[in-house]
């Protein structure tokens, strides 16, 4: 099973005045394709970083971050954000919904934004997604009329949208009850399988260390697990 994500030494340092802030030093990892991984630690511990520079965000200091076979700290701004369009996914805890559009909208937002589709290939791809996630009946409420996971739902089928191989989520079930994050981490995983994405969290959250296939367990910027189930 090849990878899709590989770093090898990597280091994130920030500058708060005089003084050098490390946020990561010296992690090696490797993320197989179609892989449940959870970067899991305390607050401060570099997993919020990680992310980042997974998804393109922000560049490491050292070593190198290869995802889907490009080295994502080459890329410029401009290169990074078609980077991000065409490969990535991206949900978040506060669920980042645009609350003057429908979920339809919020789904079709990014096909509109980075991808030359055709209205009626939109519209099949929505409809699908809107399906998939159970929330085809809820196609024209905005924002404001679902539940905190009904949003999450639409956010998953946002982040598919554009056929995404890689889907990052931070913290995406801080604003569900338990029962709610359970349903969302299960639609999740059918997602993988139907869809074939990889799917890379940033938690504090049991629940999905339990479920993820893989923890990697992040201190103080250190990677103090390889890979094993156990946070």
């Amino acid at each position: 099973m090849s990878a899709v994500v590989t770093a090898q030494a990597l280091e994130k340092t920030y500058q708060a005045g005089d003084v050098a802030v490390p946020a990561l030093r010296g992690v090696d990892f490797a993320i197989n394709a179609g892989a449940f991984v959870a970067f899991v630690g305390p607050s401060g511990s570099g997993k919020s970083t990680l992310l980042n520079m997974i998804g393109g965000l922000d560049k490491p200091s050292a070593g190198t971050l290869t995802v889907l076979d490009t080295d994502i700290a080459r890329l410029d701004r401009r290169a990074a954000a078609e980077f991000r369009g065409a490969n990535l996914g991206f949900i978040f805890q506060d669920f980042n919904l645009i609350p003057v559009l429908t979920a339809y909208e919020n789904i079709e937002y990014p096909l509109l934004m980075v991808q030359d589709w055709s209205a009626d290939k939109r519209r099949a791809r929505v409809t699908e997604l809107l399906a998939a996630v159970g929330m085809g009946d809820q196609a024209g409420k905005r924002p404001d009329q679902l539940s905190g996971g009904q949003k999450q739902r639409v956010a998953v089928a946002r982040a598919l949208a554009t056929n995404a191989r890689l889907v990052l989520a931070d913290e995406p079930t801080a604003n569900l009850d338990h029962d709610t994050a359970y349903r969302i981490l299960e639609l999740m995983k059918k997602m993988r399988d139907d869809f074939g994405t990889t799917f890379i969290f940033s938690t504090h959250d049991p629940k999905i260390m339990g479920e993820a296939e893989v923890v990697f367990s992040l201190e103080d910027g250190r990677l103090v697990n390889s890979g094993g189930k156990h946070a």
